[in-house]
């Protein structure tokens, strides 16, 4: 079979040919032939071009070939498939599949999409084992983690030419459901040792650190050692936190003590690792844990911990800080927030915050008085 010669400005998905081009407008454009033969593309590609120089807009014929939401999911996939949060947004894109899967695009309607949201905030969940309760509708950040992807699946539709100005503006009309972020639970110094007693032997050590470090669960399971200086007494974040930003965390004794204890492995690079192996006897997935909702919920139950989940964790860090003096500046910075407002949550706990502020007018008064004597 004769080889085929790669020509700049065409690619292939799957089987069929894609080419790309610089717009008129100086955007850079895709468009797919809907053909496997690499001629096709040549002259639709050199067409395309021709029209560019003559400052023409070329008139592509995506728009007209009716895609499916289904066919918008396949690629989008493939662009999300090595970013950070993609096995979050594999989900929500299933979700939706399910829902809009052999709805045309350009069919779809904003009281379609509405309709869905509703559905969601207000529709009881199956039981997750036969016999078991049925679970409560989704909360508003659920529903509105999916229709952000679903916003932007349709940013990349009309990017990728295969949908009109008009189907996405009437998308991008669907508006977030109200949240609820005031909730603020987190436990004691004894309710954080009942805990720790009740964990599972792969999970103390997990509970231990997100307790006295405030990371993330995400950024705990994905901790690995080249990442851990325990002789300078730090843990480097930077590509795994929310963010993506640089974090560095001061490790105390009871984390370096922990951390110490933990025999690391040559098979995983991974500081928490999962036991479980596949058929051939290696670690599945280098040995990363992907999440331990299930032991962690158990622990609560022995512990008796209701409504607690593992990013309490994070505020019952945040909270003790701060109830033991420790100024909101330097909670923050430990944190990671991206700004001081998100840690002033925490603010009320502090002991002495509010008489110090009425404190600033009684001193003030004094020191008044005072010159006013001398004089």
């Amino acid at each position: 079979m004769p080889k085929i010669r790669k020509t700049k400005g065409i690619y292939r998905r799957g089987r069929v040919y894609w080419v790309t081009y610089m717009g008129v407008d100086g955007k850079q454009k895709f468009e797919s032939t809907g053909s496997t033969l690499k001629a096709d593309a040549d002259l639709i590609l050199a067409q395309r071009r021709l029209d560019v120089d003559q400052g023409k807009a070329p008139i592509s014929n995506r728009r007209d070939r009716n895609f499916t939401f289904s066919d918008l999911a396949d690629e989008y996939k493939k662009v999300i498939v090595n970013q950070k949060s993609s096995r979050s947004k594999l989900i929500n894109i299933e979700q939706l599949r399910a829902e809009f899967g052999s709805i045309k695009l350009g069919n779809l309607t904003l009281s379609a999409v509405e309709a869905w949201q509703a559905r969601r905030l207000s529709e009881e969940r199956p039981a997750t084992k036969e016999g078991g309760e049925i679970r409560q509708p989704v909360k508003p950040a659920t529903v509105n983690r999916t229709l952000a992807c679903l916003k932007h699946m349709f940013t990349k539709a009309l990017d990728w030419e295969m949908i009109s100005d008009d189907s996405f503006k009437r998308i991008k009309k669907s508006r977030m459901a109200p949240e609820n972020n005031r909730r603020l639970r987190y436990l004691s110094f004894e309710e954080c040792e009942t805990l720790l007693a009740c964990c599972d032997k792969h999970l103390r050590p997990i509970v231990t650190v997100a307790i006295h470090t405030g990371c993330r669960k995400g950024e705990l399971l994905g901790l690995t050692w080249d990442r851990v200086d325990l002789k300078n007494g730090l843990i480097l974040l930077d590509s795994n936190t929310k963010s993506g930003k640089r974090r560095e965390i001061p490790i105390n004794k009871t984390v370096h003590t922990t951390l110490k204890a933990i025999v690391r492995r040559l098979d995983s690079p991974f500081v928490f690792v999962n036991p479980a192996t596949d058929e051939k006897g290696k670690l599945r997935n280098d040995g990363r844990y992907f999440d331990v909702k299930k032991s962690f919920a158990t622990a609560c139950r022995k512990a008796k911990l209701q409504d607690f989940h593992f990013h309490d964790l994070r505020h019952t860090f945040a909270s003790l800080l701060v109830m033991n003096g420790v100024d909101i500046t330097s909670v923050s910075k430990l944190l990671g927030h991206a700004t001081l407002t998100m840690t002033l949550r925490y603010a009320h706990l502090s002991p002495n915050h509010l008489q110090s502020a009425v404190d600033v007018l009684s001193n003030h008064a004094s020191a008044h008085e005072k010159t006013k004597g001398h004089a």
